[in-house]
């Protein structure tokens, strides 16, 4: 058995080849050892070996546990994009948007409770898809800059706040850590097989660019250094989707009677169509809408980074850095769609249990309803900059001080005149007997009677969405480094850190979802008709006879226009880019104050300890514009608008201070093995939606549920985390390693929703109204047939106060608005509020291994990563429900090969089921799960020469589609298929 022994501190980090980045992140402390011998091989990263061999050093002797990727060559990062490269790591998994790595949970804690640091300096974040979220969004960076990922999966007194699950560092190249000359120019070719599978004239290239470089130059003296990379890619995606995009009604009890809403009772009218009925005490679900939808996406990201250093002396180095990304994407979607909302007449199919969904589901109706055929052209952009400075001196031999500021800004917006996001739904009225079938992978959607010729497609209803945001971050760092006596150091600074992140929000709507102009408005030759089975040939059911066949496309553009013109409104029909209808900004400024004491103890069994505590203080200012309710209209079956005008404000303060020990302790109990633990106590600050002030109202109510709103907490205190962290690790070789880790976190402050059920801004609904009651009591209508009581309102008190109608659908039901009246009810609405109210315990156990077998070139590596809460969420539970979100198991498996002119690697990454979220599409209390999923990758190269070499790589070889359900197995909410991404490329080294 081969031992290697203990490095001494002062040169631990040196050999991961990065020291001058760990260094800006204060984490390359040195400490002399004078009685240990350094016989580690000096590390050169030339392939996968030598990255190997570089991760385990990093993991080796750094305190606490961590554990990292380093890149394979400059240039050559082992995955394309960071976040999948992560997730190779144990105790990290991610989530995926359009087939590719985004977002990362480190040991079951959200991206939310994950700190990103580039360089050692906190990084702002955007992301119109999770407006004011904290998450950082790993696809906004290109691979090929990065030098090295650093996963701290335990508290330091020198680390910023703010990462319970993990702080992850991402350092880039610098030209001392590699002096002299370097460079490397990269292409590739990307082949993106989902492009294959969206609407024929909304697809992209078949096959599109990526290019990136670097070049790294130092001095003869050593005294100037400049680096300089950028990369371009460009990729041509599509993603198509079917599901409940807006979630199950209810859910109710068997023996529940709720006009409109549920079952027949048996015995009742209705009852004999059900099949298998819930039992009185079981838990049901029935479906509110379903649709099919493909989206084609193109996205171009530009990265860069610029570097110069200067050291006039040996003893002080001086750098300043610029770095940018940009990312644009345009989204073309198509979808069709269908509601379901009159039960009595509905025909259904059920298991057995006391949680269920129907297998399949059917509603009949007395006239046509209408098919929705729906399109969105919209784009965004997101743009990441930062400008830092950074200088470290070594005073005198014993102490070393370190000064490090930055700017760094991530903004997110529209990149289209038509908004941020948007949707013109159309519609056919001809949709008699509805069905879906969920007892197949794709659920698949029948329509026997439908005819779209003798109904022609017309415009209904629209909006038009302008989403902003802005973060900023300023941060000053200053921190030393102090040797005491032989074996210790003292690690103190200070740091100060403002932060401010502000959403804008607008919404152009239109309500005309029963036909905004007429048919005839509309050449028959805008609608273009898909084979549907083409967009889900992966999907078990796609190829049912009973699926409906077509999808339906057009250019939206030209739509939106005819609608305009047919209206007359041309402003109605874009989105509002000058005053928005909501404001947002929150301001946070930190100011923090850390010391460590760091011994190497020469005892019996040699070990290190660490000793720190961290103060922090942090003031809250936020300053909020809504916009407020004016009026509830009711104008569709089922839909109550609100009406907004005017402008409200609030301003709010808070404070609160955390102190934050840490004590890292690791032992050699032989030269080669090490035992470690961690006590420490880390934060993880709410999200940003979380903490604005400002009420929200819902744009559209429900006849049968009221409305909804929301509003932040300015005072919500950071969730607080009391940690400890064991790990067992053994590197019985240069490359090889076998650890076993286990972690449990008691953490305290969780906010958790608080609903409140109340009247706001004094706003009456038509709903319950004299004319409502007079159509119960005198037109024949019952509650659940909300088109019989609109009917026999507009039909008999047009002209009245707050009745206006404007004609007949195609469907043969009146049209027009009721307006809520002061002598009708209040609406009623469920506001969401956020408190600290909450506690959870996660704990797990990590296996890792890393075996290279001997001189032959094969190696593997593995891990496995078990995760447990007794906080789980209730399927059986109707109310708001806490439970954490990402809690999942996940595996690892890479088998690799690499000679001096090969290299391939497999790899195999799996994560088990999890709770994605816990309010569904429509904002209501249900749990959203993703279900299992593995993926394989493939990466092979080939080195012509020192100079050049050649690399194939294959991204879900397997063509995997992914799927998120409801409440119980079978309660499908979507299946999404993507598919495989292929890349061929070449670098040249000069």
């Amino acid at each position: 058995m081969k031992t290697f022994s203990k490095a001494p501190r002062q040169r631990r980090l040196i050999s991961v080849a990065v020291a001058g980045a760990c260094a800006a992140f204060g984490l390359a402390q040195a400490q002399d050892n004078t009685a240990a011998t350094d016989t580690t091989p000096s590390v050169v990263v030339t392939g996968i070996r030598a990255s190997m061999q570089s991760t385990l050093n990093l993991k080796r002797n750094s305190d606490g546990i961590v554990d990292g990727i380093v890149a394979e060559d400059m240039g050559k990062f082992p995955d394309t994009n960071l976040a999948e490269s992560l997730q190779r790591i144990s105790g990290v998994s991610i989530d995926r948007s359009n087939g590719e790595g985004q977002k990362v949970t480190v040991r079951g804690l959200g991206p939310d409770f994950n700190l990103v640091l580039l360089n050692g300096r906190q990084m702002p974040t955007t992301d119109l898809s999770d407006l004011s979220g904290r998450s950082f969004d790993f696809s906004n960076l290109a691979s090929e800059s990065i030098s090295q990922l650093q996963v701290y999966k335990t508290g330091r007194a020198d680390s910023p706040s703010g990462g319970i699950g993990a702080t992850i560092n991402v350092v880039t190249g610098r030209p001392f850590d590699n002096p002299g000359l370097h460079a490397s120019v990269g292409v590739k070719a990307l082949k993106d097989t989902s492009n294959d599978h969206v609407v024929d004239a909304f697809k992209g290239k078949s096959v599109t660019p990526e290019v990136s470089g670097i070049y790294t130059n130092t001095s003869a003296d050593g005294r100037f250094g400049v680096a300089v990379s950028g990369s371009y890619q460009s990729r041509d995606s599509g993603v198509n989707r079917a599901g409940l995009f807006n979630g199950y009604q209810g859910p109710y009890l068997g023996s529940a009677v709720i006009d409109g809403q549920t079952l027949p009772q048996p015995g009742q009218p209705g009852s004999q169509n059900i099949t298998n009925r819930p039992a009185p005490d079981a838990l049901y679900s029935i479906p509110q809408n379903f649709g099919y939808n493909s989206s084609a996406i193109q996205r171009q990201r530009t990265n860069g980074q610029l570097t110069f250093q200067f050291r006039p002396v040996k003893d002080l180095t001086t750098t300043v850095d610029y770095t940018f990304s940009e990312n644009k994407i345009q989204t073309k979607r198509s979808e069709l769609s269908v509601w379901f909302a009159q039960t009595p007449t509905s025909t259904s199919t059920w298991p057995s249990g006391h949680v269920v969904s129907p297998l399949t589901y059917q509603e009949v109706y007395p006239t046509p309803q209408d098919i929705s055929v729906v399109g969105g052209d919209f784009a965004t952009k997101t743009k990441n900059k930062s400008l830092g400075f950074n200088t470290v001196w070594k005073a005198t031999p014993d102490l070393k001080v370190e000064f490090d500021a930055h700017h760094s800004t991530a903004e997110s917006g529209a990149d289209s005149p038509f908004g941020s996001e948007n949707t013109l739904s159309n519609a056919s009225f001809s949709r008699g007997t509805t069905k879906v079938d969920f007892t197949t992978e794709l659920p698949v959607l029948t329509m026997p009677a439908a005819n779209l010729a003798a109904a022609p497609i017309q415009a209904a209803g629209s909006w038009f969405h302008n989403s902003y945001e802005k973060s900023t971050i300023k941060q000053a760092q200053a921190k030393a480094n102090l040797k005491l006596l032989e074996a210790s150091d003292l690690n103190f600074g200070v740091s100060y850190t403002d932060t401010t992140n502000r959403s804008t929000y607008s919404n152009v709507q239109n309500n005309t979802w029963g036909g905004a102009t007429k048919p005839s408005d509309y050449p028959a030759s805008l609608w273009t008709a898909n084979p549907m089975s083409s967009f889900f040939n992966k999907l078990g059911g796609s190829n049912s006879p009973n699926l409906f066949a077509t999808l339906y496309s057009f250019d939206f553009a030209t739509v939106r226009q005819l609608t305009a013109n047919a209206v007359g409104n041309q402003a109605a029909y874009l989105p509002n880019m000058t005053k928005p209808d909501t404001d947002r900004t929150l301001q946070e400024k930190t100011t923090s104050a850390y010391a460590s004491f760091n011994t190497d103890w020469d005892t019996a069994i040699p070990f290190h300890s660490s000793v720190g505590l961290r103060l922090e203080r942090t003031k809250v200012t936020s300053v909020a514009q809504v916009l407020p309710g004016t009026a509830v209209v009711w104008v569709a079956q089922n839909e109550l608008p609100i009406t907004f005008g005017g402008q409200a404000f609030s301003n709010t303060d808070a404070s609160y201070t955390n102190v934050l020990p840490a004590l890292n302790l690791d032992a050699d109990i032989r030269s080669d093995m090490k035992l470690r633990a961690s006590l420490g106590t880390t934060i993880g600050r709410a999200r940003y939606d979380q903490l604005q002030g400002g009420l929200t109202l819902g744009t559209i109510a429900n006849v049968f549920t009221g409305g909804t709103a929301s509003v932040g907490n300015p005072a919500l205190k950071p969730v607080k985390s009391k940690n400890l962290d064991l790990s067992w690790e053994w590197y019985y070789d240069k490359q090889s390693v076998l650890s076993l880790a286990y972690f449990r976190k008691q953490m305290d402050n969780y906010a958790g929703q608080t609903l409140v059920s109340q009247s706001l801004y004094d706003l009456h609904t038509p709903v319950g109204g004299a004319y409502y009651k007079a159509a119960l009591s005198t037109g024949g209508c019952t509650a659940a047939d909300t088109n019989c009581i609109r009917n026999y309102i507009l039909g008999n008190f047009d002209g009245q106060p707050g009745v206006k109608k404007t004609g007949v659908k195609p469907d043969g039901m009146l049209d027009g608005t009721i307006t809520g009246l002061p002598t009708d009810p209040i609406l009623n609405f469920q506001t969401t509020t956020y408190a600290n109210q909450k506690s959870a315990d996660v704990s797990g156990a990590e296996v890792n291994v890393q075996h290279m077998f001997g001189q032959s070139g094969f190696g593997v590596q593995a891990n496995y990563t078990y995760v447990h809460s007794p906080l789980k969420y209730n399927n059986a539970d109707v109310n708001d429900q806490f439970a954490i979100l990402g809690l999942s198991n996940s595996a690892n498996l890479v088998g690799i090969f690499e000679n001096k002119d090969w290299s391939v690697r497999v790899a195999y990454n799996w994560r088990d089921s999890f709770l994605a979220a816990t309010v569904d599409g429509n904002g209501r209390a249900a749990p959203v799960y993703t279900d299992a999923y593995g993926q394989v990758d493939l990466s092979i190269g080939y080195n012509f020469n020192k100079n050049l070499s050649f690399q194939a790589e294959a991204i879900n070889l397997t063509d995997r589609t992914t799927r998120q359900h409801g409440r119980t197995e079978a309660a499908t909410l979507n299946v999404t298929q993507a598919g495989p991404r292929y890349m061929l490329g070449l670098r040249y080294k000069f």
